[in-house]
Formats: structure tokens, sequence, C-alpha cells
């Protein structure tokens, strides 16, 4: 039952997610009382996430440490710095600006390896950079926003670090303990049943904060369509990006999926939850529209990765 459920939910991902931006617009005032829930919500969205996790993807880090660290650099440096370019150039507000490198600043996806995993990528390379960048997540995206924001937005970095670390890094430890413990048992008796509860919380969290930019959705302008369009061509940029990339560097059809995968995807709910609550409202524009695509992209690069092995490795056996 809770099976078929998770099935549904994850066809119904690129459906959902809008939906439940447009419910928590309608029902602002009531997502207006909820906010206080959705760092817990997500607390337990992460240990759900990462009950199928465990430790030993720190060893792909000692045979693919190149691979590990240019990753995190593509996610954390050469992202954020396309972002404040394009949002420099096309809306030069500072908000906005920092908006969209918050969106892209926030950590790999941990639902990335559910992609690498369909698409025959390297599993336990890409469960390593999803270790890796969420412990180091609480550093990471405090120090980006701090440089993004300046002076012109006051943020409470030491808040961010804490709400980073116990959203993210404590449930992550704890579900990824509970699968080395159990031999990975845990995945059968809680992770697939908690998995469509994932999924909900998700969108849950979607139409709470909803409520934080419900003002610029209900009054829609050219400016809001531009955002939308914009965030598209950075989420769009990211995958294809990546593919380039692989293409030249890695020449490996594993490595390349695993590449696109973790170098498109983003963590983006952490995104929300932080500018939501760290910052005004209009940066939350760029990070919630986000969401909007990141589901659509990863299903349609899944089909233009087919085609480019088809084209470039015919006849390569992939690993799993």
């Amino acid at each position: 039952m809770l099976n078929k459920l998770n099935i549904q939910l994850q066809k119904l991902m690129p459906i959902l997610t809008p939906l439940s931006l447009v419910i928590g617009v309608i029902l602002e005032d009531i997502g207006g009382r909820l906010l206080f829930l959705v760092p817990w919500i997500f607390a337990f969205m992460t240990f759900a996430g990462s009950l199928s996790i465990n430790f030993q993807g720190f060893k792909s880090f000692m045979k693919y440490p190149k691979f590990i660290l240019f990753a995190i650099a593509f996610l954390h440096i050469v992202m954020p710095i396309w972002a404040y370019v394009l949002s420099k150039l096309i809306f030069n507000d500072h908000l906005l600006t920092v908006g969209f490198i918050l969106s892209v600043a926030v950590p790999t996806g941990v639902t990335s390896f559910i992609w690498i995993s369909i698409c025959k990528g390297n599993i336990p390379l890409g469960l390593s950079i999803i270790l890796i960048d969420t412990v180091l997540s609480p550093i990471v995206l405090p120090f980006l926003s701090f440089l993004a924001a300046g002076e012109k937005v006051s943020i409470d970095t030491p808040a961010i670090m804490f709400d980073l670390l116990w959203m993210i890094v404590l449930p992550s430890i704890a579900g990824m303990l509970a699968n080395e413990w159990t031999k990975g048992r845990i995945v059968e008796a809680w992770g697939k049943p908690l998995a469509p509860f994932q999924k909900i919380s998700l969108f849950l969290i979607v139409m709470i904060n909803s409520s934080v930019i419900a003002l610029y959705i209900k009054n829609i302008t050219w400016e809001i369509f531009g955002i939308i369009l914009v965030v598209l061509v950075v989420s769009l940029s990211g995958y294809t990006f990546c593919l380039i990339i692989g293409h030249f560097i890695w020449k490996r059809m594993d490595l390349i999926t695993t590449f696109v995968f973790t170098g498109g995807m983003r963590n983006i709910a952490v995104g929300v939850v932080v500018a939501s609550t760290y910052f005004p409202p209009k940066v939350v524009l760029p990070v919630v529209f986000g969401m909007l695509f990141q589901q659509v992209l990863a299903s349609q690069f899944s089909k233009v990765l087919e085609k480019y092995q088809e084209k470039f490795f015919p006849k390569v056996e992939l690993e799993s």
C-alpha cells in the first residue's frame, strides 16, 4: 500500500510540487501560522532520506578524490558564480542576486542517488558526494550566504549554521548510523514505509513556505515571470554544464551520469527554509521556484543521457 503510494507520488512530483506552491499562496494565513513546523518537518525528511545511506560512501573518496573535490567545487564555486553573473546582468537587484546564489549554494540533493541508480551511474560515488557535501553544508552554505548578502542584508550566520547542523547533519548521521547498526535492514523496515511521508513532507514545506512569497505570487508581474525563466535557465545549465564537462574530463559513462545528477540536483528544500527564516521575502523567490523544475529536469536528462550513451558509449557496460 505505502509502496504504491510512494510510486504514485514520485510520478506526480512535477505536478504536486507547483500545486503545493499554489495551495500555500491561497492559504497564506494558515501557512504563516505553521512556519515554526518547517525545520522539524525538514529534519524528519532528512532522517528518512538518510536511512538508505551508510558510511561506506567515504571509501569512494579514497578511490575518486579528484572527482569528488571537483564535484563539490562545481556545486559551490562554479554554479554560485554563474548564478551571480546571470542575476546581476538581468535584474541587478541585490535581494534577487542573494536568492539566486542561495538556490545553487545548497548541498546536492539526496534524491540524486535515485536518478543515479535509475540511469546506472556509480551509486557508491554518488552517495559519497551526497554524504560529504551534507556534512560540509553548515560551513559552506552560511559562508556563501554571507558573501552573497554582503553588508546590504544582515544575516545571523551562527544561527544558520546551527539550524543546518540539526536539520541536515544530525538527522543524516542518525539515519546512516541506523543503517550501519542494522546492516541495511532498516531500509526495508523503516526506509521504504517512510518514503511516501518524505515526499509529503516536501510538499508541506513548499506549501507552508509559499505563504512568505504569497504577496508576490498574487500580484504576478513581468519581473516574477522573468525570475521563473532565469531559474529555469540556471537549473537547466547545471545539468548541461555537467554533461559537457563530463564528456571532456571523465570520459566514462557511469562517472558522467553521476556528475550530471549530483551537479544538477539540489536540496532546495533546505534553501527554502534558510531563505524564508533569515532573509527578506524577495530572496525566497528564486529558491522556491527552483522546486518547480528539479524533478522535471532530472527526468528529461535521464532521457538525454540515454541518447548520449547510444551515441558515445554504445557497447559500454555501465557500473551499477
